[in-house]
């Protein structure tokens, strides 16, 4: 089959409404045109192409777009009704070709509308009047004939056909207002179906903002944004804590916002009841549930224990509403979804945003953002209002919906997990971030070199996907640095689950020629250092309350006497020993604490382009460049050591494979007899 004419022109549209969230959802709306086609045997025919299910007008490629034979799909217009699922099935029957997306539950509405071109969205502007009291009478005075409202009725066979039957009857309309949903616009051209899109969209963004009185959006300012610095401190002391209680069924990832919309609003008088209105679009209630948890606090008094225990009860009275929500509403055999909220939203301090993976509990903030969007534009209108709980649940656990969630891969072993990972940008650290995150982890890469922590995070966010990585900055011999490098950690992710204390360094000399100098750094940033980090990922853990694994990279030389390494020894030597104490103090919490004992990983690893690589051949009497065979030949297994031999090591001890095991020290050296552990 060749491609068909038009589509490149419908990718490019696509693109350029998704890229503007204002007017397209992440996810939502659709687009569509109808053109001529060639079928398998040659013969040309009339063929509808439309997004297909799951993909995003802004990302869209060739690919996210379903053909379908328009013959055989308008048939369907005759008939009186038909089911969600046979009208699946039946479209299934009109692919062009089956490795095509599944097509929209929206197709039918494209294909009944009798324009080439089509754009159905969901504009900020637009669902203002669609979710406003009195928006049908404001839609008569805006667009008049132009204009045909439909109520709301849920997506599928019922609301296509209606519209269009409505579409048909009016000849003259330009576009459909669909109740508490979105718009519908269409063109001969792409050029014009785009053109009349956003012509529509501006004159009711137009409309409206004409109206509003900022002053007393909302029902007026009734609380204050903290300072930024104070703001922030606040959100990362009690992100932790939100995410242990949310992640009681899966871990979640976390992610916070405070732009100046998101505070407007929740610092606002109206925000308690606005809140708990509904969602602004069923699109938004997908990914951000009928409701955000609101916490009605005041800032000014600064009472974060105060806080913490208001936390405490609203996401135990949320979890206790959404069950009976879902017990009064369930008619089909399909478990709960998990009872915590999508958004949480503090005055003072902004919104904080839940989701399986970054990128999703982005996606929850993003679609909250649109709604206070629309709730500006219709409560300048008139009066905010939105699906009921029985049409609300009935998006939510959609067949349709959860086939969906049926269609996703299986997660991986670290899904859902925050790692932190000192000395993150060097050749064992970048070597486990990489391995961990393939296996789903988010990684925190804090380093010195936070240039080299940048590079390396923004390599596996293109390999791994949006929000894998982030680079923090950290000196781990400055306490202040380390609370903030935390602090940094938290307000990305959340939390941490798995810590890798690697940061290091390396130095060698006769004990009579080490100075106080080298002394003092081998304790600053092997001892020191590994103590300080400890105690901050244990606050975190603790506060967490879900356990986690905390891996020391040590060395061979922690229970070896290397010759000419007395500091650096010690130091390791210390580290084990911290190693073992953390053992005993994080079992009652449930925080696993083990050791990985390398040695020689000249392979990939940063120390041996130092100094130390001159210094430990000297210590045995050779040339640097024999180094590598000498290691080797010392070894039982006759191998060398690289940095992903010791990544899947911390990869054993950051999973469950490891989970009942606390205290041990797994050496991955080759096998050196003098350092066996026992």
């Amino acid at each position: 089959m060749t491609k068909l004419t038009g589509l490149n022109e419908l990718v490019e549209r696509s693109n350029k409404l998704g890229s503007d969230r204002s007017v397209c959802n992440w996810g939502g709306g659709n687009t569509s045109v109808k053109a001529k086609g060639v079928d398998h045997m040659g013969r040309e025919i009339d063929v509808l192409w439309v997004k297909g299910s799951g993909s995003d007008l802004a990302q869209a490629t060739e690919k996210s777009f379903t053909a379908l034979r328009l013959s055989e799909v308008l048939p369907l217009f005759e008939r009186e009704a038909m089911a969600d699922e046979e009208m699946v099935e039946y479209l299934a029957q009109c692919m062009l070709d089956h490795k095509h997306p599944r097509s929209s539950i929206e197709t039918l509405l494209h294909a009944f509308i009798p324009f080439p071109h089509i754009d159905h969205t969901h504009p900020d502007s637009i669902i203002s009047l669609c979710c406003s009291d009195n928006g049908k009478e404001l839609a008569k005075e805006m667009f008049g004939d132009r204009a045909v409202w439909v109520p709301y009725i849920r997506p599928g066979f019922a609301l296509s056909k209606l519209i269009g039957e409505a579409v048909r009857n009016n000849p003259t309309c330009e576009l459909v207002l669909m109740e508490k949903h979105g718009l519908i616009t269409w063109g001969s051209t792409s050029e014009e179906c785009y053109a009349n899109t956003i012509r529509i969209i501006n004159e009711a963004a137009e409309y409206i903002r004409s109206r509003v009185n900022e002053e007393t959006l909302f029902g007026g300012a009734k609380y204050h944004t903290l300072p930024d610095e104070q703001r922030e401190s606040v959100a990362a002391e009690i992100m932790p804590l939100i995410r242990g209680v949310v992640s009681e069924l899966k871990h979640t990832i976390l992610t916070y916002d405070a732009g100046e919309d998101i505070l407007q609003f929740v610092n606002s008088q109206d925000a308690s009841s606005l809140s708990q209105v509904g969602a602004a679009c069923p699109d938004h209630l997908v990914h951000t549930k009928r409701t955000p948890l609101y916490l009605d606090w005041n800032p000014n008094n600064g009472d974060v224990e105060g806080l913490k225990q208001q936390l405490k009860r609203g996401l135990a009275d949320y979890k206790a509403s959404y069950i009976a929500y879902y017990e009064k509403n369930i008619d089909l055999d399909v478990p709960m979804h998990d009872p915590y909220p999508r958004v949480i939203l503090i005055p003072g301090i902004g919104a904080i945003g839940t989701g399986k993976t970054k990128k999703m509990a982005n996606i929850a903030i993003a679609l909250y953002r649109r709604a206070v969007s629309v709730m500006k534009g219709s409560t300048t209108l008139g009066k905010f209002v939105s699906l009921n709980e029985k049409e609300s649940f009935d998006v939510e656990y959609w067949p349709l919906e959860l086939y969906k969630l049926s269609l996703a891969p299986a997660e991986r072993e670290l899904a859902r997990k925050v790692a932190y990972i000192t000395g993150g940008a060097g050749g064992i650290g970048s070597a486990t971030a990489r391995r961990i995150a393939k296996e789903g982890a988010h990684v925190v890469l804090a380093d010195l070199a936070l240039e080299a922590a940048v590079k390396a995070a923004s390599q596996l966010n293109e390999e791994f996907g949006e929000g894998t990585a982030v680079a923090v900055p950290l000196d781990v011999t400055n306490e202040e640095k380390v609370i903030s490098s935390f602090k940094q950690a938290v307000l990305a992710y959340g939390g941490v689950d798995v810590f890798v204390s690697n940061a290091g360094l390396a130095s060698s000399s006769p004990l009579i020629e080490t100075t106080i100098g080298d002394w003092n750094k081998n304790m600053s940033v092997l001892g020191t250092g590994y103590f300080l980090t400890s105690r901050e990922a244990f606050r975190v853990m603790v506060e967490q309350g879900r356990g986690g694994s905390v891996i020391f990279v040590t060395s061979k030389n922690a229970i070896y006497a290397g010759k000419d390494a007395a500091a650096y020894s010690s130091a390791k030597a210390l580290e084990g020993h911290l190693a073992r104490c953390l053992a005993v103090e994080g079992g009652p919490h449930g925080i696993r604490v083990n050791s990985v004992l390398p040695d020689a990983v000249l392979q990939g690893s940063n120390i041996w382009n130092s100094a130390w690589r001159e210094e430990r051949a000297r210590a045995y009497g050779i040339a640097p460049e024999q180094l590598e065979e000498h290691y080797r030949k010392r070894t039982i297994l006759n191998v060398n050591i690289s940095t992903f031999d010791i990544a899947e090591g911390i990869l054993f001890f950051a999973s469950p494979r490891s989970e009942k095991t606390t205290g041990c020290m797994l050496t991955i050296d080759g096998g050196v007899a003098a350092a066996f552990p026992r």
